[in-house]
């Protein structure tokens, strides 16, 4: 059984993986309404590289946490670099 802390850092890790990934909303609406041959601002570019950068690293601190509970529970059987993220079927 997962202790409390495991929990708890679960939960904070999908709270920053989905916070970050609504941040992108509003960049991503005004993007979506443009029309060639209009091009990307660089406001709008200087906060895509934030956000996205962002999201890539809740996202990899939530995939580790994920990773190191199959480990410990013995699901995971080899690196993530094979074709089915290690995980046992």
């Amino acid at each position: 059984m997962a202790d409390l802390t495991e929990i708890e850092a679960l939960k904070a890790s999908l709270r920053g993986a989905r916070r970050s990934a609504s941040a992108l909303d509003g960049v991503a609406a005004r993007i979506e309404a443009l029309h060639p041959p209009a091009d990307v601002g660089e406001a709008d570019l200087d906060e895509l590289q934030r956000l996205t950068l962002a999201n890539a690293v809740a996202a990899q601190a939530l995939r580790g946490l994920v990773e190191s509970m199959l480990k410990r529970r013995g699901k995971i059987t080899a690196d993530v670099e094979s074709g089915n993220a290690g995980i046992d079927e």
